[in-house]
């Protein structure tokens, strides 16, 4: 894992989601991290809670025919580290298929908290504030 700063780390774990790749979606994590996300069940936590909301996308997304989500990260709008804590905000851009048709979403924000670690910086909670899909 090449996180060491907080940005790397969520750039590593957004890149990761792009390609499906829930083993690195994790590897980013910290042990007790949290998820808050607008899907029920709503809060995802601890060791698993990445790969149990990623599963959770997939089922949602096969219930509504959607599927092919890609996020772009912005430039981040907050981006505070204080010795082994960070806080960032990122607006952000996705983009899926509903029953083939492309829909972006724009004006969400990734709101991620991160712990510094011995190996670098992992996730330690995020939460998702959707956008509006056109």
């Amino acid at each position: 894992m090449d996180a060491k700063n907080p940005l790397a780390a969520i750039r590593q774990y957004i890149d990761a989601f792009n390609k499906g790749d829930v083993k690195n979606m994790g590897a980013t994590f910290a042990e007790d991290a949290a998820i808050l996300d607008g899907m029920a069940p709503h809060l995802w936590l601890g060791s698993t809670a990445t790969q149990d909301w990623y599963r959770d996308v997939l089922i949602e997304g096969e219930h509504h025919g959607a599927s092919g989500y890609f996020v772009t990260l912005g430039e981040p709008l907050h981006n505070v580290t204080t010795d082994d804590a960070a806080y960032v905000v990122v607006p952000t851009t996705m983009t899926f298929n509903v029953k083939g048709r492309q829909v972006t979403q724009t004006g969400a924000k990734f709101i991620v908290a991160l712990r510094k670690v011995t190996d670098g910086w992992r996730i330690a909670a995020w939460a998702w504030a959707k956008g509006t899909a056109a």
